[in-house]
């Protein structure tokens, strides 16, 4: 499994950690997970996303590229989500604001955000 952090969902092409800070570009903070479904099911990664992120607010403090929103690239990962969604909120009891969208374009964000919680130590980035 890889990951990269970068900013999708939003209105221009190639934005920096400042235009997406501004709140103005509809982008989102992301993390691009690419994986082997062989070695790794899409439904245990949802259940390590559930635990790592606040899916019961509709949204993170810190401002609006910080929400809950999990993008698919295909009507299969789709369905697996949205039916992981709604499992989990059988389970609370309560609704999750997590959105659940359509792949846009991917930036990767500049380098110094690459592993930043390893780079950092920065508490609300740990993984847990």
């Amino acid at each position: 499994m890889q990951t990269v952090v970068g900013y999708t969902g939003g209105k221009f092409d190639k934005p920096t950690y400042d235009d997406v800070c501004s709140g103005k570009t509809g982008h989102s903070e992301a993390v691009r997970v690419s994986y082997d479904p062989e070695q790794t099911s899409l439904k245990l990664i949802l259940q390590e996303y559930w635990k790592i992120s606040a899916p019961m607010f509709p949204q993170i403090l810190g401002g609006p590229q910080y929400r809950s929103i999990i993008f698919f690239n295909s009507k299969e990962q789709e369905a697996a989500i949205r039916k992981e969604k709604l499992a989990l909120e059988g389970q609370l009891r309560r609704k999750v604001y997590t959105d659940v969208l359509p792949a846009k374009t991917f930036y990767r964000a500049e380098e110094y955000h690459q592993n930043y919680y390893k780079k950092n130590n920065a508490g609300y980035c740990k993984a847990r």
